[in-house]
């Protein structure tokens, strides 16, 4: 175990630090397309009867019209966390008809990138602007690459956990400030670190060869429909995910919420030329919000984010910059098909004991060399994370994947054990992916290559069986007549909630978007 993290949990032990360990709080935003029978994506609108996409504090939409968004509220306990995520589930499998949720990240087989319909938000000046701001990410990046689905974790601790770390550590700073360099310090742990999370949760190997619309790559067939890469883990968070020329160029800093925000707000005012010459409006049409690097803070793609709730008219950065960072926002989760929410609570005390330990570990700037040797550590778990011979970087050199991993895992026991005695079934969570290590057959994504294999049957209709099954498991299992009627009733209240702010909009003079 790393020297200083056995004096730091004895520490949280004598300073009472534990107790307030058990109101961690967490959410979950899952993505999901909405595919017919035979496979191929929804073309329809977003149905009315999951409510408006603009106003649903629950059910929205990502980038596509087809990419449904289940949003459960923060809460502590993990069990009405992933309780509301199955009911938001069930309610939808009612309302689909014969459409059916695509239980993967990478997604089904896809006609060419107008294929992908960009989702719609009506007319007032926030639906608008979403639009927009869709139809920037099309020109910019192509609609197929916005097809990917993925399950984003929200983290935070609460503030009685900080009050205590922030005099235990000695902090003069606010509690605010010493909140902020305490989640950056977690987010840099999370980038030395998170391949482990790539290697246990990766559950993307395998794609329809579609995704790839005729670009070249270096995949391997798998039957006249399947691409894939022997070892891979997450091909979704691998170079075939999200990425392009003006983001692998960009170096936002981790040190500090100033550098931070420093490095983003020149990317949010920066052109870059060949957006420029796509134009921001063309013949009277919005083509994107602007030709900066970035239209928005959103657009920028990571592992992982600091968050903030924001006020009606601001934007991340002033929220973060005005009342600090409130909580941390993990990105590299794949949908698991093998489980039917895509995620369980094992995998969610997991993810705790993980995020808890790199909150405690210590956690140096990253300079440029470190976040290079990074970055390659992210492509060799992502393509080739399962290869037993497989060697990852660190400072000191180059060490195994499995040797690394339980020394690792040594760390995050002793996490759980602290855990333990705030709450329950955290040390058992990591013992059940412990063998994962030496076992690499037994990871998702090897889970599925295999399934696939053993039921001859390519990545498209393999998936495509298991929506049928899990949409046959939902619809089973109906809410009851209460549940159903709270999200009916929020369906007509999100309506009735756009149709307002439409109809004011358009009994007020015009404001410039």
């Amino acid at each position: 175990m790393t020297p200083s993290l056995t004096p730091r949990l004895s520490q949280l032990a004598d300073a009472d630090l534990v107790r307030p360990l058990a109101h961690i709080r967490r959410g979950i935003e899952k993505e999901a397309l909405r595919v017919t029978p035979q496979g191929r994506l929804a073309q329809g609108p977003h149905p009315t009867t999951l409510g408006s996409a603009l106003t649903h504090p629950h059910i929205t939409t990502d980038y596509s019209e087809s990419l449904l968004e289940f949003i459960t509220p923060a809460g502590e306990h993990i069990g009405e966390t992933l309780g509301f995520l199955e009911q938001l589930h069930r309610y939808t499998a009612t309302q689909l008809a014969d459409e059916r949720l695509w239980p993967a990240s990478m997604p089904c087989a896809l006609q060419g990138n107008d294929s992908v319909p960009i989702a719609e938000y009506g007319t007032s000046r926030s639906g608008r602007m979403k639009h927009t701001y869709r139809r920037g990410l099309d020109v910019r990046y192509g609609r197929i690459m916005q097809s990917i689905a993925g399950i984003h974790f929200n983290f935070s601790l609460p503030d009685s956990f900080w009050q205590g770390y922030r005099q235990l550590l000695g902090s003069q700073d606010s509690l605010a400030d010493f909140r902020s360099a305490q989640y950056f310090a977690l987010i840099r742990n999370f980038r030395r670190y998170g391949w482990l999370l790539l290697y246990l949760f990766g559950a993307s190997p395998a794609l329809s060869r579609s995704f790839m619309d005729g670009r070249p790559h270096q995949l391997a067939s798998l039957g006249s429909d399947t691409l894939y890469m022997p070892h891979a883990t997450s091909l979704r968070m691998s170079g075939l995910g999200y990425q392009n020329d003006a983001q692998a160029s960009l170096h936002i800093s981790t040190n500090s919420l100033t550098e931070y925000s420093r490095d983003l707000t020149r990317a949010l005012n920066t052109p870059h030329a060949p957006y420029t010459r796509i134009g921001v409006e063309v013949n009277g049409e919005a083509r994107q919000l602007n030709d900066n690097i970035l239209q928005i803070e959103n657009e920028y793609y990571s592992d992982i984010r600091p968050k903030r709730v924001t006020h009606a008219g601001e934007t991340p950065l002033q929220a973060m910059a005005d009342r600090g960072v409130e909580y941390i926002e993990v990105r590299n989760l794949d949908i698991n098909p093998l489980l039917p929410l895509g995620i369980d609570d094992t995998q969610v005390r997991f993810l705790d004991t993980f995020l808890l330990f790199c909150l405690l570990q210590d956690s140096p700037e990253i300079g440029e060399q470190e976040q290079l040797r990074l970055a390659r550590n992210q492509t060799l778990m992502t393509e080739q994370g399962r290869r037993p011979d497989l060697r990852l970087e660190t400072a000191s050199g180059e060490l195994g994947r499995t040797a690394w991993g339980e020394q690792l895992f040594a760390e995050l026991d002793a996490i759980a054990q602290l855990l333990d005695q705030a709450g329950s079934g955290y040390r058992d969570a990591v013992q059940h992916y412990k063998p994962l290590l030496q076992e690499p057959e037994l990871t998702p994504s090897a889970r599925i290559l295999q399934q696939m294999t053993a039921t001859n049957q390519d990545y498209t209709h393999w998936m495509q069986s298991r929506a049928t099954e899990l949409a046959r498991h939902w619809q089973q299992t109906p809410l009851s007549p209460e549940q159903s009627r709270y999200f009916s009733q929020l369906a007509r209240s999100s309506l009735a909630a756009q149709q307002r702010q439409e109809e004011e909009e358009a009994a007020t003079p015009s404001i410039a978007v």
